[in-house]
């Protein structure tokens, strides 16, 4: 393993103990409440777990774990969850915070397609909709 690939671990899992702690208190939720109109507490609690999944996603796709087209299909089925789009949609204003060409940027714009196509989709069948990327693209 790399010394980039450590240090993400470690982020990855710094990340996980503070979204726990967060999760667990709902006043160390509020710290991160970024949402207009602030959500219920439990929409919150919801809503960092999503941010779990969807980050620990990331990271397997940053350290080589799964290709961006792997990402693109894990995160169609976890968008067929209504609790997990209302994330996505809300956090939207975060992304665009993101520096123009990154590679978070780039799947966060990829996300956002995926979901607008799942959206708009007249077939019941999520698991077709959407155009994975070339499955050889690599975070690095």
């Amino acid at each position: 393993m790399t010394r980039h690939h450590l240090n993400l671990a470690h982020q990855q899992r710094l990340h996980w103990e503070l979204l726990k702690k967060a999760i667990d208190d709902p006043d160390l939720a509020q710290v991160l409440d970024v949402f207009d109109p602030p959500p219920p507490a439990d929409k919150l609690r919801q809503y960092l777990f999503a941010n779990a999944l969807y980050t620990n996603a990331l990271f397997y796709h940053r350290i080589g774990n799964i290709s961006r087209s792997e990402l693109f299909g894990y995160m169609r089925g976890l968008l067929q969850n209504q609790t997990v789009r209302e994330y996505w949609i809300a956090t939207r204003g975060q992304r665009a915070t993101l520096r123009h060409g990154s590679d978070e940027a780039e799947i966060g714009h990829m996300i956002d397609d995926l979901l607008q196509e799942l959206e708009d989709a007249d077939s019941d069948e999520w698991w077709v909709v959407g155009t994975p990327p070339e499955s050889g693209e690599s975070p690095e």
